[in-house]
């Protein structure tokens, strides 16, 4: 009954072939007729919309297609990574370089920049310099270096300086170089090294200074071989650094503590004219201050034995340290590494010889040859700064003019000694050279001293 009524239907509606009139029904694909109706399907091999013109594309098309992209997609990432890379890279670098500056109190040093237009206008290197100066810190440019640092020789804006870095990344290491450049910044003097300008772009800051190229004090004194620098020299020497330690004292706008003199810390230019360097462990003190308490640093030998044991600091530390610089240049003996046969230091057995009225037992037979009548004069003077008590010693301007007597006397005096007077039974007894040192100067210079220089 069914069937009959359907091909009573088709008699009555004859099917439409809709496939053979495509662009009529928008099928542009495979064109299947149904009664009543039609399917459009896309080709076998093709994908798509059949019923959108161009609908339909082959899947090898597909392929191709993404492999061109593809390897378009490739080739731009692989000649863009290098610029990429270097972007980012220089993007972290900028990032750590603001951090270290930060760290290193860039924003203070920018303060006292902004005060002082003259400190700003060539205190200021980028590490970008510094590596051009060093070939990028290369071993080869080492020339030295300390408790504070290495220090590198570089070539700069075409002056050749010395590069000091730091050996140890520590707050203290990068305290001790930010106060270096605090006071070194504020100071201008003929025996004090010249800081040229500062790096704060580093982990730690690097220092840049006027470089030396006759080394050091040390250097010099202890030399292979008989023939040291002339005692002329030494005393010129020992004369310059108190110029620089008096300055230190009592000139400076406030008063610093140098904390570490030493013959290695003396730097000589090619006229042999001294330079004190490394204030690392320097210190500012008030003026109304008389000392102050502080963590004890120094070097063993130099190191005032109060300051060692009360960690009080006072102008005296430095002037012990002087004294031990004085029998160095006397003796020629390192005092950090000296001992006598019974087990006693340098500055000890100084003392023990000198009172005994044996010092030719102690002092450099160079000096000796060259007989001048000053050496007994300097070495009551070294005696009395290196006396245990501070108050007993003098002060570095009292130490200053009596040296500079000595220099004068010295260049008016013809030299007239003999060797004999450095034998054991002529030399002066400790209670001679003291009677002859104790009135060094004028009542006038004394009267100066007191009014100028509060002790």
């Amino acid at each position: 009954m069914c069937n009959l009524f359907i091909y009573w239907l088709r008699c009555i509606f004859p099917d439409i072939d809709e496939c053979a009139h495509p662009d009529q029904h928008s099928c542009y694909g495979l064109c299947i007729n149904m009664p009543g109706t039609f399917h459009c399907r896309c080709k076998d091999g093709t994908y798509g919309d059949p019923l959108t013109k161009g609908g339909c594309s082959s899947h090898t098309g597909w392929k191709i297609g993404l492999g061109v992209g593809g390897g378009t997609t490739f080739l731009l990432l692989a000649l863009g990574a290098p610029f990429i890379t270097r972007k980012i890279k220089l993007h972290k670098a900028k990032r750590e370089k603001e951090r270290c500056f930060k760290q290193n109190h860039g924003l203070l040093f920018q303060q006292l920049v902004s005060r002082n237009s003259d400190i700003g206008g060539r205190m200021i290197i980028t590490l970008r310099d510094l590596e051009k100066a060093t070939n990028k810190f290369d071993p080869s440019h080492e020339i030295g270096g300390g408790g504070h640092g290495v220090v590198y020789k570089g070539l700069l804006d075409l002056q050749v300086v010395a590069i000091k870095k730091s050996k140890i990344i520590v707050q203290r290491e990068i305290d001790d170089f930010i106060n270096e450049v605090a006071i070194l910044s504020q100071i201008n003097h003929r025996n004090i090294v010249n800081l040229l300008g500062c790096c704060l772009e580093t982990e730690v800051p690097l220092l840049v200074y006027e470089f030396r190229s006759n080394g050091t004090l040390d250097h010099h004194l202890h030399v292979e071989g008989t023939i040291s620098l002339s005692w002329d020299d030494r005393l010129r020497i020992a004369l310059e650094i108190s110029k620089a330690l008096a300055y230190l004292h009592s000139a400076a706008s406030t008063p610093i503590l140098h904390r570490d003199i030493k013959s290695s810390n003396i730097l000589l230019d090619d006229n042999l004219i001294a330079k004190v360097s490394d204030f690392g462990a320097s210190k500012y003190i008030q003026i109304d201050q008389t000392g102050v308490t502080t963590a004890v640093q120094g070097t063993i030998g130099y190191l005032d034995p109060m300051y060692y044991y009360t960690s009080r600091l006072t102008d005296k530390s430095d002037v012990f340290s002087f004294g031990v610089l004085l029998i160095e240049l006397l003796t020629k003996k390192k005092p950090f590494v000296y001992r006598s046969d019974d087990g006693e230091g340098l500055v000890t057995h100084f003392a023990s010889l000198l009172t005994q009225g044996i010092l030719v037992d102690i002092i450099d037979p160079q000096i000796i040859e060259e007989e001048d009548e000053a050496v007994d004069e300097v070495a009551a003077l070294a005696a009395k700064c290196t006396k245990l008590n501070g108050e007993d010693r003098p002060t570095m301007r009292e130490v200053e003019m009596t040296l500079e007597n000595l220099r004068g006397t010295k260049k008016q005096v013809p030299n007239t000694t003999s060797r004999r007077k450095y034998e054991k039974d002529h030399y002066m007894s400790s209670g001679e050279l003291t009677l002859d040192t104790s009135r060094q100067y004028t009542m006038e210079e004394e009267i100066l001293l007191s009014a100028r220089y509060p002790r």
